[in-house]
């Protein structure tokens, strides 16, 4: 059991549990699911609706995310696939509310980013680079669905690899006002893409079954529990793959002081000197 201890020690996974429980990455992951569900899946609802290429909309992206195929890609592909005049019926209003829920999205990721990081940004700086990681987040969805009907097997699982490590990497550095060397943030992309690769293996095993089962057991209900699951491990990903990218800097990177977790409080030792220097002493008191 020392062993185990020991070993757990070393390895920094106590380190990393313990950080993860201040992050409240759990709950950090289901806000993440809900937030993608609620605000981020209709927007991007739209946004497929309006693909002049027509390559299966929204519910495709979903199915080519989750490694779905067969009667699990149906099934979820009957909930999540819009009405034809999705487009029509949608007012410029609708889209303007939708992007500002989409917001609402882009700045729960960017709190979860400054608490791995704890940066000192400006509120000045965060809209706007919400809005701009929201639409390159849209693009990369996108081009990720698009290559599915233009390559297969290895090209394009080392295309969506880099395109994946190139986003990952690049969000945290815009979300944080660029206060965080892009040295310091590859580790994470790296994990984070990791990660993702092995919740696509689990999504494969575990909720291609499961989504046909609940299908038939409670309908569309229970397909958008499995979709909602999916999007925890998601999040889950995310906001734990920048966790273990900041532990692997702090553990063989440089130390830098933008690296601290948290802010640098003055040395207690220099305070009382300070209190010393400043007291007048017996002599000058006797003298007074």
């Amino acid at each position: 059991m020392s062993r185990v201890r020991t070993a757990w020690q070393r390895l920094g996974l106590a380190e990393l549990n313990r950080r993860g429980r201040e992050l409240e990455l759990l709950h950090r992951a289901m806000g993440f699911a809900t937030l993608a569900l609620v605000t981020l899946a209709p927007l991007l609802i739209v946004v497929a609706a309006a693909d002049p290429l027509g390559h299966g909309g929204f519910a495709l992206w979903l199915v080519d995310g989750m490694d779905l195929s067969g009667r699990s890609a149906r099934a979820l592909t009957n909930v999540f696939t819009p009405p034809r005049k999705v487009i029509g019926a949608t007012s410029a209003w609708s889209v303007a509310l939708l992007a500002l829920f989409g917001l609402s999205f882009a700045s729960s990721v960017q709190s979860g980013y400054e608490h791995v990081w704890r940066p000192t940004g400006t509120p000045w700086h965060r809209i706007w680079r919400q809005l701009i990681w929201l639409v390159m987040l849209m693009g990369y969805l996108y081009a990720q669905v698009q290559t599915r009907s233009v390559l297969e097997g290895t090209p394009r699982i080392l295309l969506s690899m880099t395109a994946g490590l190139l986003f990952f990497w690049w969000g945290p550095h815009f979300l944080l006002s660029r206060q965080v060397h892009w040295r310091y943030l590859l580790p994470g992309a790296l994990a984070t893409m990791a990660g993702l690769v092995g919740l696509r293996w689990f999504s494969y095993l575990v909720f291609t079954p499961l989504l046909v089962t609940n299908a038939v057991s409670y309908g569309p209900v229970g397909t958008v529990l499995v979709v909602e699951s999916w999007l925890v491990g998601v999040g889950f990903v995310l906001y734990g793959g920048a966790l273990v990218g900041r532990l692997l800097c702090e553990r063989f990177g440089d130390p830098d002081a933008s690296l601290r977790t948290e802010p640098e409080e003055p040395d207690a030792v220099d305070a009382v000197d300070a209190v010393q220097e400043e007291a007048p002493t017996r002599s000058e008191q006797d003298t007074v």
